[in-house]
């Protein structure tokens, strides 16, 4: 294996396995960029990324700049002279400048089968769109938003009762195992880019807390989708006598029916617009997550109650 001189690229919790995939493969991490830490916690108090907390427990440089814009910026990276940069969801634009320095160029690990997902929620939106299948696409980085050429793809299904917290930890892993193959590959030469289907493309847009309300007129298919998907971050919730109420699980009944919004007898099934959802485990404000049963003996929420819909402003 010849031994490269790397600059690694990434902030979240999804970026640490490559990280240390490639230093435990031997690689030189010259640098480890990461966005600058973030208030967190009830205090408020900045905390680095996943990434930096690793990088800094395994003695290695960190630099957290707010853009790479600044030509300073670019000049401190270049000069690291690294013989290619490894990003893996850095949430910050690489300048053309900053592409072009590394001698290998900047190689990305993106959780979609691309050219399908592009963007910055990949992996939830493959679950929301009712996907069968997503993967980990290792490409060249050029320009253009995920449109660089692939080096290497693998893909993994998509279950009926798979999360978005499932699937990304599986999609870290083998991004972290492509990734050092991938680096082995470029260095030999062995391992050409090939362009990205021209069909197909999709755009994965950046998820917002407003995702998280569930819209009772929605097919509950659907609704099933979503308390996947946006498990654990943002979440999903209803709002009931003005009381914002999390679904950790939930699961889709065809056979159910009603008007939507309306709490079904027997256990805990809300109409939809077409079948029901039956809610599986659910959490109050300041309270322990509990199942079904366990919600309803502490809370009232009898049959017949009627939710606000989608279409409803919440109280």
């Amino acid at each position: 294996m010849q031994r490269l001189r790397l600059i690694f690229m990434g902030t979240p919790d999804f970026a640490v396995p490559a990280l240390a995939a490639l230093r435990d493969a031997g690689h030189e991490i010259v640098a480890v960029y990461s966005q600058p830490p973030r208030p967190a916690g009830r205090g408020h108090a900045e905390r680095p990324s996943p990434v930096q907390t690793f990088a800094e427990a395994h003695g290695l440089p960190v630099r957290t700049p707010r853009t790479l814009r600044d030509p300073a910026a670019q000049a401190d990276f270049a000069a690291f002279g690294a013989d290619a940069a490894v990003v893996a969801a850095y949430g910050l634009i690489l300048p053309q400048a900053v592409l072009d320095a590394p001698r290998l160029g900047c190689i990305n690990i993106h959780g979609s089968l691309l050219p399908r997902w592009r963007g910055a929620a990949p992996i939830q939106r493959a679950i929301l769109a009712g996907d069968d299948e997503t993967g980990i696409t290792i490409m060249q980085m050029d320009a253009g938003l995920d449109t660089g050429p692939m080096l290497l793809r693998e893909s993994v299904p998509i279950g009926p009762r798979t999360t978005a917290g499932d699937l990304h930890d599986t999609l870290a892993e083998i991004g972290a195992r492509l990734i050092v193959e991938a680096m082995q590959g470029v260095a030999a030469g062995s391992l050409k880019a090939e362009p990205q289907p021209a069909e197909g493309a999709t755009y994965a847009a950046k998820l917002g807390r407003d995702e998280g309300r569930l819209d009772w007129t929605r097919p509950a298919l659907e609704l099933d989708r979503r308390v996947r998907a946006l498990n654990p971050w943002p979440g999903t919730w209803f709002v009931h006598d003005g009381a914002k109420i999390k679904v950790l699980d939930a699961v889709a009944d065809p056979a159910a029916g009603g008007d939507p919004g309306t709490v079904l007898p027997g256990g805990l099934t809300i109409a939809c617009g077409e079948g029901g959802l039956r809610l599986l485990r659910l959490q109050r404000a300041g309270r322990a997550p509990v199942d079904a049963e366990a919600f309803l003996r502490g809370y009232a929420l009898a049959p017949g109650t009627r939710l606000p819909r989608g279409d409803e402003p919440a109280p």
